[in-house]
C-alpha cells in the first residue's frame, strides 16, 4: 500500500508518520504543500507540528495550501485520510470533519502519555480493536480540546463517529482522564462517509517498542487492511 504524508511548513511529525508506516512494510512519502498531486497513493496522512507557525488559528492557513484541494476532492471521492494531532485540526478548517480545536481548558500546553478507549470496532481506522480496547498513546498539544455544538454532538454519537475517548486505565469515561476539556472526552472522530479521521493523540509516536507503546502501530495496520479489503 502507498501512505502519503503531508508535509507543511513547521510540520514536525511528518518523518514520524513515515517512519510508522513503513515499519510496517508499507510504502509512504512525503508531499509538499505546494504540490499539487499526491500521485499514486492509496491514503493519505495530515500529521502532527505547527503548520504556518499555528498563526491566526491551528491549521486555519494549511487548509488554504494547494495540496489541500486534491486532498479535500480525494476525501469526497472515498480515499482514506488520517489527521493526528495539528492533522486533526486542519481536517475541521478544512470542513472534511465537524467540530473545532479550541484551546486546552487548562490554557498550557499538554504533553503526556493518555489512556484511549475504542468506542467503534469496525471503524476503517479501529479494525482488529475490540470494542471498549484501552490504548496508550501520547499527545502533545495547546489547542486539543474538542468542541462541537449541540447538534452536532448528538449526530456524531447518533451516527458512531465518535472513534475514540480519553478514559482512566480502567476503561472509565471520567473528567480526570480529560487532559485537554474536549467535549464528552472526545479525542477522535470520523467523517459521515466514515473515510477521514482526525484524533489529537500521536500514533505514529508509539509504534514500535522503543518508544514505551506499539498500541499506534494498529491504527495504521487497521488502515492498510481496509484497503487491501477494498483492493480484492
Amino acid at each position: 500500500m502507498n501512505f502519503s504524508v503531508l508535509q507543511f511548513p513547521a510540520s514536525n511529525c511528518d518523518q514520524d508518520a513515515v517512519h510508522a508506516v513503513r515499519l510496517l512494510g508499507h510504502s509512504a512519502r512525503l508531499v509538499w504543500h505546494k504540490d499539487a498531486s499526491l500521485g499514486d497513493t492509496d491514503c493519505v496522512i495530515v500529521p502532527g507540528g505547527f503548520s504556518y507557525g499555528d498563526y491566526l488559528r491551528c491549521g486555519a492557513i494549511a487548509r488554504f495550501s494547494p495540496i489541500m484541494k486534491t486532498v479535500i476532492s480525494d476525501a469526497r471521492a472515498g480515499k482514506l485520510v488520517l489527521g493526528t494531532c495539528n492533522g486533526f485540526q486542519v481536517l475541521c478548517e478544512a470542513g472534511l470533519l465537524p467540530g473545532a480545536l479550541v484551546r486546552n481548558r487548562s490554557l498550557r500546553f499538554v504533553c503526556e502519555m493518555v489512556t484511549l478507549r475504542v468506542e467503534v470496532p469496525d471503524s476503517l481506522f479501529t479494525h482488529g480493536c475490540p470494542e471498549g480496547t484501552l490504548l496508550r498513546m501520547p499527545i502533545a498539544h495547546g489547542e486539543g480540546c474538542y468542541f462541537a455544538d449541540d447538534k452536532t454532538l448528538h449526530d456524531l454519537n447518533h451516527n458512531r463517529q465518535v472513534i475514540m475517548r480519553y478514559a482512566d486505565d480502567r476503561g472509565r469515561i471520567i473528567p480526570e482522564a480529560n487532559p485537554n476539556g474536549s467535549i464528552e472526552n472526545i479525542a477522535g472522530i470520523c467523517n459521515e462517509g466514515r473515510n477521514v479521521m482526525g484524533m489529537m493523540p500521536h500514533p505514529d509516536r508509539c509504534s514500535e517498542t522503543l518508544l514505551g507503546s506499539v498500541d499506534g502501530a494498529k491504527i495504521f495496520k487497521s488502515m492498510a487492511t481496509a484497503l487491501v479489503s477494498a483492493a480484492r
